[in-house]
């Protein structure tokens, strides 16, 4: 039996710039973070005494005889990556709800082919893990999906990650001082929207008018390498984080209009008045999680006036998915 505990993502600046329709030509970037919120996946064996070949329990239960009729499209294609032939029960819980924005599909694709590698004794690096994981989502399901999340999951950590038309993701560790990073910690918060949303359907709307927002997609790119320079420079104040975010959503917004909505509109208008620097919905957008930057004494407030929405706190992790049990000899 194996279990992978694969990391969630919070991307501050560049989201959208990670798209192969943009990418391929213009090169993109983004600055992220994986928090300390996961999906984990158990894969074993499963022994030859029932009636079925593949137990799969997720939000639904699914028992077949054979890959093809698994209708989970990740399960079912990572199994046939991963060429697994005997029987085998899979197991999937997530301390975040689906289609939030945090990256959970892409968690839950690298994390199960973690765990299937793994049972098959398999050791792999984070950049296979990656590759597979996009060569899976993009190419063989034919998803609208960035290669961010991918990233993210497989390599964990607070990274500026680089993306261009070799499809192979420069990830570098953002090496700030502990202090500057438990600082911008303080200042973050989280709110479920409460209601999810399927991004596939902003993201394709989004990769449709890329060819007509080249210059919006570069002044978001651009943003990486300015906050980067506020992480690394105490001497300025960390207030000026919040305020790229707030610019950035403002860009953000002015991709598509299905990226927003007169409720989420309410919500961040309500944050900043109560004292909120600036914000972003995490994700594609239209639902799931917004991020807050908050000076830690008006954060009370800011809670407050958003009693009607789900606080979640959260920390930074590091490890980025990983085996937290094994008993494969």
């Amino acid at each position: 039996m194996i279990i992978t505990r694969t990391p969630f993502r919070i991307s501050f600046f560049g989201g959208g710039t990670d798209f192969p329709a943009f990418y391929d030509k213009h090169g993109g970037t983004v600055l992220s973070t994986t928090i300390d919120k996961y999906c984990y996946i158990t894969a074993r064996y499963l022994p030859p005494f029932f009636d079925h070949k593949y137990r799969i329990r997720y939000t639904k239960r699914e028992e077949t005889n054979s890959i093809d009729e698994i209708s989970h499209p990740s399960v079912r294609a990572c199994l046939n990556y991963a060429e697994i032939t005997d029987g085998i029960e899979i197991v999937h819980t997530s301390d975040i709800p689906a289609m939030s924005g945090i990256g959970s599909s892409s968690s839950f694709t690298v994390g199960l082919l973690h765990s299937l590698y793994a049972l098959k004794g398999l050791d792999v690096t984070k950049s296979e893990l990656c590759q597979d994981a996009l060569e899976i989502e993009q190419k063989i399901l034919k998803e609208n999906v960035g290669s961010q999340d991918q990233t993210a999951a497989a390599y964990g950590g607070l990274n500026k990650i680089k993306f261009s038309s070799n499809r192979h993701p420069i990830v570098s560790p953002i090496a700030i001082k502990r202090e500057r990073r438990k600082e911008l910690e303080r200042h973050l918060m989280l709110f479920f929207t409460g209601f999810s949303r399927i991004s596939s359907v902003v993201a394709a709307e989004q990769i449709k008018n890329t060819p007509s927002k080249i210059i919006e997609l570069n002044a978001m790119k651009e943003m990486v390498t300015h906050a980067i320079n506020i992480l690394d420079d105490s001497s300025i104040p960390i207030n000026e984080f919040g305020c790229l975010l707030h610019e950035a959503w403002m860009l953000k917004k002015s991709l598509t209009h299905k990226i927003s909505n007169s409720e989420i509109d309410q919500m961040y208008e309500a944050a900043i008045a109560a004292g909120a620097t600036g914000g972003k919905l995490c994700g594609a957008g239209a639902g799931g999680f917004m991020l807050l930057f908050v000076e830690p004494n008006k954060q009370s407030k800011v809670k407050s006036s958003l009693s009607k929405f789900l606080h979640v706190p959260f920390s930074f992790e590091q490890r980025g998915t990983h085996i937290v049990f094994s008993d494969n000899q």
